[in-house]
């Protein structure tokens, strides 16, 4: 079987000095936050509708990437604008993988293979029994495709933004995707994966930040 191994991420400040801060991404969620692994309320989102709209807005700010803008660095300092989208793509490979599919991680992604590997990933959820299926997470500790669902929602989000400054479009997140994601995660895997030497230093933000800032500076990023 295919795993996609999620690399770690330094993350590069934007507009701001400072130590670099490391991030391991959302593929390790589950393992650090309770939050994570507990059924959705009646008026929390499923992880498949998060995953769903997260992707949209994700797959909206890849197809604007001129492809003069690939090689350009990016938020995460480890991968410019073309290993973030092969990093992307490869996400949805693992999903589809975890799914059942044998789909190898991708070099050179193009912006249109985003796209259909969500499709494709999207389609295998709705398929019966799918999602209580259980795999190896990256780093090798067994939990259920809806839990990677879960954790890959977190990682679209946060690269969304990533990939929006990197290129200079509307790094605007949605509110309510924020407002998901920070109560899936905040405060526990944070800290936690701190803890374990995953997840650099936050980023210190003002009384008055915005819920997005809160969030970005939890993950290191100055938002």
């Amino acid at each position: 079987m295919v795993t996609y191994v999620h690399v770690p991420c330094q993350v590069r400040r934007i507009g701001g000095g400072g130590e670099d801060a490391s991030l391991r991404g959302s593929c390790v969620i589950s393992k650090f936050s309770d939050n994570a692994t507990k059924e959705p309320t009646l008026d929390q989102p499923s992880p498949i509708d998060l995953y769903r709209r997260a992707t949209q807005r994700c797959i909206a700010v890849v197809e604007g990437i001129e492809p003069s803008q690939l090689d350009d660095p990016t938020p995460c300092s480890e991968w410019n604008v073309q290993q973030l989208l092969d990093h992307l793509v490869g996400g949805t490979a693992y999903l589809r993988t975890a799914s059942g599919d044998e789909v190898a991680p991708p070099e050179g992604a193009a912006p249109g293979d985003l796209r259909s590997g969500v499709d494709a990933c999207l389609a295998r959820f709705a398929e019966p029994g799918v999602l209580d299926r259980t795999c190896a997470s990256p780093l090798g500790f067994e939990w259920t495709v809806g839990q990677a669902v879960a954790g890959t929602f977190m990682d679209v989000l946060i690269h969304t933004w990533d990939l929006a400054a990197a290129t200079g479009q509307d790094s605007t997140l949605d509110a309510e995707l924020v407002a998901a994601c920070a109560a899936m995660f905040l405060p526990d895997m944070p800290e936690n994966g701190r803890a374990a030497g995953l997840i650099g230093p936050a980023v210190e933000v003002g009384a008055d930040a915005t819920p997005q800032q809160i969030l970005l500076g939890a993950l290191g990023r100055q938002g």
